[in-house]
């Protein structure tokens, strides 16, 4: 199902068969070997003695977006995607200049279909559309002292384009306020403090909201609280603001209308922006345009308004409008058997922790399945013996764990020699020469 999500047919015992050494194993098929496959596969081995799962991913390198996330500087919190992105259906969206956050993310971590893409950094000023911690994750990449960058994982020729930029003003902005915003306040607090670097916030944007968020979430207040800090800052108050070349802010209550293109039509100058007010309050606030527009000049535009998913295949329910499968529980509506996890199954939310218990929901519907005698065991199936003789039948040579592991040594051992933790092969064709495919 990709990196966002995962769908997967069970096939086992029910309970009065499970300690019977004459049961068929359950064969459980996870397709999809990002963090929604990974923590229900784990789930179900470890609640299920008998368990047999076997996982499928497209690329020939597993993990999925936990490999490919959101920062190569926060190994330790890779973050995950949907197929897709969500596209902001303006006009000029498609102008050179004007990029998703999934490709953009998938070119600096080394995704091969994004291996490509070549960006345009040529420009002093860039903006990023949305409030969430993507965002801030593409506007520290872009701003980061090349020191910094040069001790992860991201790829040498992202590096390259990197140290070649003159992006030195990096706006995010938001169609609703600042008690709207998605990111979370560590990815905040090292935004304020990324060396070098100088945080504009207009204090005016904050007026009255401490009284608002007295009785709001203790992250909520302190999230604002730490916003409000920032914006009634002197410049030059922060050690990370000593002679800082760069800088990088937040604009609210601006929702874009139209990429603005340069004189010959060739590429994006800037966006329009309509100004919205706010109605209803907290989550649950609505941004209305207000009639007002203003123009932001900048030559790089990365759109961050979040993912979805896309369909499997015809034989899979899939509710276009919400990019999610339907289901209830992780149970495929009218599709017994199958089972999905992940963004596919609850739409592009929440952080790696939330698939975590997502996924573990949905193993445990399939668990509870298997007790109840709802799936068909009355024949054992062979799992990746099968569908490894109709791959073999047609000239298709899987990639295995163990291919991975060679995959995976040859990559340390050439981040190794230049002083990182490793460096990612991002041509797939490279990968399979590798392990002599």
């Amino acid at each position: 199902m990709g990196p966002g999500g995962a769908c997967w047919r069970g096939g086992g015992a029910g309970a009065r068969r499970w300690l019977s050494s004459r049961a068929p194993a359950p064969r459980v098929c996870v397709v999809g070997s990002g963090p929604a496959g990974f923590y229900t596969a784990q789930h179900l081995l470890k609640h299920h003695d008998l368990a047999q799962v076997d996982i499928y991913e497209k690329l020939p390198v597993p993990f999925g977006l936990v490999r490919f996330g959101v920062a190569p500087d926060h190994p330790e919190v890779k973050s995950y995607g949907a197929e897709d992105n969500r596209i902001l259906g303006i006009p000029g969206e498609n102008l050179p200049g004007v990029y998703s956050a999934r490709a953009f993310v998938g070119w600096y971590n080394g995704l091969p279909e994004n291996r490509d893409l070549n960006p345009d950094l040529s420009c002093e000023t860039a903006l990023i559309l949305g409030h969430g911690n993507v965002a801030l994750d593409i506007a520290r990449i872009l701003l980061s002292p090349l020191d910094l960058l040069r001790k992860t994982d991201i790829t040498d020729c992202s590096l390259a384009a990197l140290a070649c930029s003159k992006v030195k003003r990096v706006w995010l902005a938001g169609r609703r306020g600042p008690l709207q915003v998605a990111f979370t306040i560590k990815e905040l607090r090292e935004m304020i403090n990324l060396p070098g670097t100088q945080p504009v916030l207009n204090p005016a944007d904050f007026t009255g909201l401490e009284n608002a968020v007295k009785d709001a979430p203790r992250p909520r207040k302190r999230l604002t609280e730490l916003m409000i800090k920032t914006a009634l800052q002197k410049p030059g108050e922060m050690a990370a603001q000593a002679a800082a070349a760069r800088q990088w802010g937040l604009k609210f209550q601006r929702s874009p209308q139209e990429v603005l293109p340069t004189a010959d039509g060739r590429q994006a100058r800037g966006v329009r922006m309509a100004l919205t007010r706010l109605e209803g309050s907290g989550e649950s606030a609505k941004a209305i345009p207000t009639g007002d527009v203003e123009e932001l000049e900048c030559g790089l535009v990365l759109s961050s308004i979040g993912y979805r998913s896309l369909p499997l295949d015809p034989a899979v329910p899939f509710d276009t409008q919400r990019g999610i499968i339907p289901n209830s529980m992780g149970r495929v509506e009218g599709a017994p058997g199958l089972y999905c996890s992940g963004w596919v199954k609850r739409g592009p939310t929440g952080v790696i922790i939330t698939t975590m218990n997502d996924s573990f929901d949905t193993a445990q519907s399939v668990l509870e399945d298997l007790r109840g005698g709802m799936l068909d065991v009355s024949v054992s199936r062979e799992g990746f013996g099968a569908v490894g003789s109709i791959l073999r039948s047609r000239g298709v040579h899987p990639v295995s764990f163990s291919d991975w592991e060679k995959i995976d040594a040859a990559e340390v051992a050439r981040g190794k020699a230049a002083g990182k933790p490793r460096e990612k092969i991002v041509d797939p064709q490279e990968m399979l020469q590798l392990i002599g495919h």
